[in-house]
């Protein structure tokens, strides 16, 4: 008789979760939040979660949470149930052979399957992703009303409360010149604490956005994200950007963060898990970027607690995050969801020092927030 422990199902939910504010980019403004909520089951009785969480459905990427869940419950589930799971980058390299693309998804289940395995052997998740260096990670808070008196408000309440003291603008939607005296705008009515960003979420043409760039260095900018589409405009930009620049959309995983280095394309990488295809392609996505000397920074798909924590595991090991991370996505929810609430403090998320990712979600939120409206008695997972 086999004493492998293998995958016996996996289940997926929608939960559809209220904001504290529309959320405004350069191509969507997001009134709510939705997650695709993975939970794998062993055949040991360990079960572990992952999320799958977008920006405005399909306005920034090409899954959504509906997608998600189609594409675990028809394509990834068929396949995995029965396996090792104690396997499981080999489980992994099956998903993605017989699925391509759908990043998200897979990140949502590999998270799972790893939450899972930390759980049996009572680790933490980071300590299967090369080993915690910290205990907490500097978190960015990001202000998108595209209102400059409601973001200065907002900027300046963080600060109060100890929570935020580095600040990413979204622009792009208005002209550059109302974009530029938004940015100098905020940065002069803030303390010299404050550091002030910007992410243009490849709103800009090239040319234009050499001049806006100069601009928003002039303006107290200390940090440009993808102004403009495309890892070669990219790399002509940050030869003559005068303040850092950042590379997010254009790096989908390994490969083009092999081409964005090689072209030196960026400062900074922005590590997004769901965007690289997975914690442990993330993690390659990041030994590219120390070994070209560019800068880590944690970025967010403004994904729930349970995303949140599972990029915190990975960012836990990385050794300098002079850029910090933006891993506020719980934070614009009006409704927790977990246990026992995240604790962001100091200007830092507190990590968890659990097994696996080291949360638990509530049942009873969840059956309140999931979109098909059934109660699931069962879909606890405990810390």
């Amino acid at each position: 008789m086999s004493t492998e422990i293998r995958i016996s199902a996996i289940e997926t939910i929608i939960l559809d979760l209220p904001t504290i504010r529309p959320h405004r980019l350069s191509m969507v403004t997001m009134n709510r939040q939705s997650m695709t909520i993975v939970r794998v089951r062993c055949s040991d009785g360990c079960e572990g979660l992952g999320e799958g969480t977008t920006i405005g459905g399909l306005a920034y990427g090409p899954e959504s949470p509906e997608g998600m869940k189609l594409t675990i419950d028809e394509y990834i589930a068929p396949l995995l149930i029965g396996r090792d799971a104690t396997r499981i980058q080999a489980a992994m390299d099956a998903v993605v052979k017989a699925v391509k693309g759908n990043h998200f998804a897979k990140c949502a289940v590999e998270a799972a399957l790893i939450d899972c395995h930390a759980r049996r052997l009572g680790l933490p998740m980071s300590e299967l992703l090369g080993g915690r260096r910290r205990d907490s990670l500097p978190i960015a808070w990001t202000l998108a009303s595209g209102d400059t008196a409601k973001d200065i408000d907002e900027a300046q309440a963080m600060l109060d409360r100890r929570r935020h003291k580095d600040f990413k603008l979204k622009i792009g939607v208005k002209s550059i010149e109302e974009d530029i005296r938004h940015v100098g705008a905020v940065r002069k009515a803030l303390p010299a604490l404050a550091s002030i960003r910007v992410d243009v979420n490849m709103a800009w043409r090239e040319r234009e956005a050499r001049n806006a760039i100069a601009a928003l260095a002039d303006a107290g900018c200390v940090l440009v994200e993808q102004p403009v589409q495309g890892i070669a405009s990219l790399a002509r930009l940050r030869r003559t950007s005068p303040i850092a620049v950042m590379a997010d959309e254009v790096l989908v995983g390994p490969e083009s963060a092999l081409e964005a280095a090689t072209a030196r394309a960026a400062d900074v990488f922005s590590i997004k898990i769901e965007q690289a295809g997975g914690l442990f392609a993330a993690a390659r996505v990041i030994a590219i970027a120390e070994a070209a000397g560019i800068s880590i920074y944690g970025g967010t798909m403004l994904e729930g607690p349970i995303g949140t924590i599972a990029a915190s595991q990975l960012m836990a090991g990385v050794k300098e995050l002079e850029w910090g991370t933006e891993f506020f996505g719980p934070l614009l929810l009006t409704e927790e969801i977990l246990e026992e609430p995240l604790r962001f403090e100091n200007f830092e998320l507190q990590l968890p020092k659990g097994p696996g990712l080291g949360v638990a979600l509530s049942e009873e939120a969840v059956n309140r927030f999931r979109r098909d409206g059934k109660h699931a008695s069962t879909l606890r997972v405990v810390g």
